[in-house]
């Protein structure tokens, strides 16, 4: 017992210190890492907007970032699968806290959005957000475009959220159609992955369909998005119901037909060439999970995101 320690969350002493809470114990931040504002020294910062007033069914996703924090306590000690390495031993990681919303205020929610995230990105550090509805996305991107510039979207989900709407509309479905319009992502490439609904329109964005997706290995889909990117810097986006119910029931529109769990990290796994920028998990819904089958997917997910992140570091630093 000398050499463990409880609610690392609060009491870590070293941003790159692992943890050994009991996964039933302890403070429930992101895999246990240190909650604060200080950004000084952080290369990660993971970040909730719990945030639902966007959907068009079924709300609950301000909920999600909770969800994902506890569940993400089964990743915090050892290394992580499949990684092969501890995540953070070499990447100061801190989990930021939550968006600050005022949920009765709407038409602001937006700006705080992006002013929030860009108080982040201009300390350096990579943003990784836990949502909140897809409506997120919006007002992340723009930030992120204002330090990197237009980005590739990779976008995993059921929907392709190209409905138009008006300029001041709120809603969970219009921010690709946006984003393509107001030249914040370039849609030559960008990427959706999943797709199993229609909408009016596709803005330009290549597509690869739930039954296509079924049909290819993992490895072709991650050449497929690397192909397509052509090596542009990216931002990542992963609506949890890109799933299939059967493995992610806990979402606001679920679909039908979806990939599995397994194959779709064996994607993720495989897309370490990809220039990611910055990446976001919506749409995690609690009321309406069972089990945490959902919270567990969005947590391994984000996971994942941070792997990716920690293993294009490890080549930067290899390569001098």
């Amino acid at each position: 017992m000398a050499n463990r320690s409880i609610d690392h969350a609060f009491t870590a002493t070293s941003l790159t210190s692992a943890a050994s809470d009991p996964t039933f114990a302890g403070a429930l931040s992101f895999m246990r890492r240190r909650f604060t504002k200080e950004l000084a020294g952080v290369d990660v910062a993971v970040w909730g907007i719990p945030f639902d007033a966007a959907t068009s069914n079924r709300p609950g996703t301000r909920f999600g970032p909770q969800a994902i924090r506890r569940a993400s306590a089964i990743f915090d000690n050892d290394a992580q699968y499949p990684f092969h390495r501890d995540l953070f031993a070499d990447m100061a990681v801190i989990d930021y806290g939550d968006c600050l919303l005022d949920y009765g205020n709407h038409q602001d929610t937006p700006a705080a959005i992006e002013r929030q995230a860009n108080v982040i990105l201009d300390s350096g550090a990579f943003l990784l957000t836990l949502g909140g509805d897809h409506y997120v996305t919006w007002p992340l991107l723009k930030a992120h475009v204002a330090k990197h510039g237009p980005l590739a979207l990779v976008q995993f989900d059921a929907h392709q959220d190209t409905w138009f709407d008006e300029e001041r509309r709120i809603d969970h479905g219009s921010f690709v159609a946006r984003a393509a319009r107001e030249g914040i992502i370039d849609p030559d490439r960008s990427i959706q992955i999943g797709i199993r609904t229609h909408a009016p329109e596709d803005c330009g964005v290549n597509i690869l369909y739930g039954h296509q997706v079924e049909e290819m290995s993992a490895g072709d889909i991650a050449s497929a998005i690397i192909s397509h990117t052509r090596g542009a810097p990216a931002y990542l986006t992963f609506d949890i119901d890109c799933l299939d119910p059967a493995f992610a029931p806990g979402t606001g529109t679920p679909v039908a037909g979806g990939p599995s769990s397994v194959k779709i990290l064996s994607v993720l796994q495989r897309l370490h060439q990809l220039d990611i920028r910055g990446a976001d998990v919506v749409e995690v819904s609690p009321p309406y999970d069972h089990a945490d089958i959902t919270a567990i997917a969005g947590a391994t997910v984000a996971m994942y995101m941070l792997g990716l992140h920690a293993e294009r570091r490890a080549i930067a630093v290899s390569q001098g």
